[in-house]
């Protein structure tokens, strides 16, 4: 092993709205103690506890066309839930759409910036 992960960075133009969408998503905590103003937004624990998101502002941020290889979607998250049905409700409460795509044991949507992430159960 050459070094552990320490965050995954996410580019989109407002980076505390962004995190509000995905503290609620994922029941992580803002890690204020790291940001940085509204330019730099980090969830999670201390440095060196997983997992930890922080969001990036990126004003000019294109975002990914599910599933158009002409804008790839770069990275997405997997998010294990365990009713689908009330998961999939939730996040379309917090701002997520449904995206084209899904399989046996997950359904792929965008957060409210476009970046795709999957809901997904056994």
């Amino acid at each position: 092993m050459i070094g552990k992960l320490r965050t995954v960075a996410i580019d989109c133009p407002d980076p505390r709205a962004l995190a509000g969408f995905y503290a609620e998503l994922l029941g992580l905590p803002l890690a204020e103690e790291d940001s940085e103003g509204d330019e730099w937004v980090v969830l999670g624990g201390p440095v060196g506890r997983s997992p930890r998101l922080a969001f990036q502002q990126a004003p000019d941020l294109i975002p990914p066309a599910w599933p158009d290889p002409a804008r790839p979607q770069q990275f997405h998250l997997d998010v294990t839930v365990d009713d689908i049905e009330v998961a999939e409700k939730a996040a379309l409460a917090l701002g997520a759409r449904r995206l084209p795509g899904e399989g046996e044991g997950f359904r792929v949507y965008a957060d409210p910036v476009g970046h795709p992430f999957c809901l997904c159960w056994d």
